[in-house]
């Protein structure tokens, strides 16, 4: 087996050639291509945009960093969780820098921040048919970009305000462009792909780099250049990276700590740990500290077990899982079909980048000891989908030999029935379509094995019927995924499943509600988990407690620093605060630099985003970090910068070696202040 790799031919950039193009598309393009390329990004769009505002605020902890940098520049540029600039979230702002803008142009809405995200999806659909088309062919873009967007993890993040959307979308664009420096040694679409990983460092740090060393190994092997001159390339693609990523680290470390905001997720306020540990090399070892702590090398723990079944089981099967089989099945053909192909082959190239992204950072997901979201698995995608369709197409074209057959027959087979146990997990959850896709499969996989015989035209209703079979189930649970209201800092996409996040046997932490007609129930404050300020099931954390405080039997729970009520929110979703409230907050606002205090960002995002007023979020995300430090928020309130103090929220105190600064300073309210229940929720006035 041969594959060839197809040719490209230098143009001008905005000549009369390249605007016929925008719409006819590549002239050795069959005349369907383009339609079949803009009908896939309308779908696209379609899905991650329809009922987007169901979702609220979505997680309200970015939410309110949003707003605050839409009114404040110096957060802006932080990324602070207010506009009075006392913490920073816990993540680089590249994201809430697109989030920002938006919401400074439309206003602070669910629309303005929610729909960057899912151009953000658009766009990665698109760039990702553009890498697979350079490297292989139409169709095995057209395939990718369409596993990329039926992926359930992928429409979830898609249309969500996490980081993960834009890292994702960087992430492509520095394959795109190592792919385009292979073709012909290009020093510059080399450095473009360094600041492409700079840009994503800038949205969820470390994170960016788990792909670094594919690329860098990638261009080293395949480069058409001599190896001195593409270790040269490499260093200055280096130099670019240190550049794109590293110029705000630079600016925070050197602006004077007395002028800026706290580096939330650190403990000596410094971004250089909040790099190296907390959003670094603390998320592979488990030691995060001031945060909860994770699964050991056993397994067991409150972020899963570990090991390389994780990302096929119950709480991360559905998520992403649908067509890994089948993409590194077809890796393994691409790279065994390539094996006597030219060094600078570039369809192997692109083999062995999208084939090391999977492996590389599917393991590192697989192990990893400390903070571990389902939702991270957004980052595999692309390269599921790329797999997918260079292989499909690949073997397809080859379809004349037997072995080339057998392994697309295999490959849809094994696709059908993981999906039979997927879709087996959610117990009552269109129990029909397991069976289809199950008979659907197999009976294309023989068909699979005799269509070196068959006609064109039947070859291809062959080729249809199996595509449609590989992604009937990822698409359904994607639809699911796009008709649920989600909500919170922890979310999952898909039905509740047997042993998931939020269904038997799980740790009940999802954060998602179907409303009927894709709007939020009366009384229902957007983008609050669990519920309304008038009560409501109160999602259960670790340990059979509610974030309501109470155990998962409904008697009363444990005492923490601040202890909880429902209106108060938790660690892990905003807060719900009452029309009355509301109010309350909003008297004499202008007197104060906060109107609130609170314990935990979480717990603090809720009440700034019903007032518009800021709110500090005593010791960050997980009220651990020492900011501010009880003498501190005492001078806060002698100064008069602080009206009230509101209980409950974030679990805050000592954990796993973070400071206890929020326990102190709420004991120290309790003991020197007389509070007072408004809206259900107990508030102290600090005037």
């Amino acid at each position: 087996m041969t594959l060839t790799t197809p040719a490209f031919h230098a143009e001008p950039m905005f000549g009369p050639r390249r605007r016929h193009r925008l719409f006819r598309g590549r002239t050795d393009d069959p005349r369907w291509v383009r339609p079949a390329l803009l009908t896939l990004l309308a779908a696209t769009a379609v899905l991650y945009v329809w009922g987007l505002s169901a979702s609220g605020w979505a997680n309200s902890f970015y939410a309110a960093a949003v707003q605050a940098g839409s009114e404040d520049w110096k957060a802006f540029f932080f990324g602070s969780s207010d506009a009075a600039n006392f913490i920073t979230v816990d993540k680089p702002p590249a994201s809430l820098w697109v989030m920002a803008l938006s919401a400074r142009i439309f206003g602070v809405n669910a629309w303005s921040l929610l729909v960057p995200q899912a151009l953000e999806g658009v766009a990665a659909v698109g760039l990702l048919y553009a890498t697979v088309r350079r490297c292989s062919s139409a169709t095995a873009g057209l395939i990718a970009g369409a596993a990329l967007a039926l992926t359930p993890v992928a429409t979830l993040m898609f249309r969500f305000n996490n980081p993960d959307a834009l890292l994702t979308l960087t992430l492509v664009a520095a394959a795109y462009c190592v792919l385009r420096a292979v073709e012909r040694a290009s020093t510059r679409w080399l450095a473009l792909a360094g600041a492409a990983i700079g840009l994503g460092f800038l949205t969820k740090m470390l994170q960016a780099f788990l792909i670094l060393p594919v690329l860098a190994l990638v261009y080293l092997v395949a480069a058409p250049t001599p190896v001195r001159r593409r270790i040269t390339q490499l260093l200055v693609a280096g130099a670019a990276l240190v550049v794109s990523a590293g110029w705000w680290v630079a600016a925070v470390e050197l602006w004077p700590a007395a002028s800026r905001p706290y580096i939330g997720g650190s403990q000596n306020n410094s971004v250089l740990e909040l790099v190296l540990g907390y959003n670094g090399l603390g998320r592979l070892t488990g030691n995060e500290t001031g945060s909860v702590t994770g699964g050991g090398p056993a397994g067991g723990g409150m972020w899963g077990e570990t090991g390389w079944s994780r990302l096929f089981d119950a709480e991360i099967g559905g998520q992403i899982s649908w067509l890994v089989p089948a993409a590194l099945l077809f890796a393994v053909a691409l790279v065994w079909a390539t094996r006597r192909a030219p060094r600078t082959d570039l369809t192997r190239a692109a083999t062995l980048l999208w084939t090391g992204w999977l492996l590389v950072t599917g393991l590192i997901f697989s192990y990893m000891q400390g903070i571990f979201h389902a939702y991270y698995t957004v980052a595999l995608a692309p390269a599921v989908g790329a797999l997918v369709g260079i292989g499909a197409a690949e073997l397809w074209r080859e379809r004349t030999r037997f072995w080339a057959r057998a392994v697309l027959a295999v490959a849809l087979a094994g696709t059908a029935g993981w999906a039979y146990v997927l879709l087996g997990r959610a117990t009552d959850w269109l129990p029909w379509l397991r069976i289809a896709v199950l008979a659907g499969g197999l009976v294309g996989a023989a068909a699979l094995l005799v269509s070196g015989r068959l006609s064109q035209r039947a070859a291809l209703v062959l080729a249809g019927a199996a595509l449609v079979v590989g992604l009937a189930a990822p698409a359904a649970y994607s639809v699911q995924t796009a008709g649920t209201a989600h909500e919170g800092a922890i979310v999952t996409a898909g039905p509740a499943t047997a042993g998931g996040f939020g269904g038997p046997g799980g740790r009940g932490m999802g954060r998602a509600r179907q409303f009927a007609g894709g709007q939020p129930p009366a009384g229902t404050a957007p983008g609050l988990p669990g519920g309304n300020a008038q009560g409501g099931a109160a999602p259960s954390l670790p340990g059979g407690t509610n974030q309501d405080g109470t155990n998962q039997d409904g008697t009363a729970g444990p005492s923490r620093p601040g202890g909880g009520n429902r209106g108060a929110g938790g660690r892990l979703g905003g807060s719900t605060p009452s029309a009355e409230l509301v109010e309350l907050l909003q008297r004499d606002a202008s007197r104060y630099t906060w109107v609130a205090a609170a314990v935990g960002s979480n717990s603090a995002s809720g009440y700034q985003l019903a007032t518009g007023d800021p709110v500090m979020a005593i010791g960050g995300f997980n009220g651990s970090d020492p900011a501010p430090t009880l003498a501190q928020f005492q001078q806060f309130v002698r100064d008069g910068k602080i009206h009230y103090f509101i209980a409950g929220g974030g679990m805050g105190g000592n954990r796993n070696g973070g400071s206890d600064s929020s326990g102190q300073i709420s004991q120290w309210i309790e003991e020197n202040y007389e509070s007072t229940t408004v809206g259900g929720t107990t508030v102290y006035d600090l005037s």
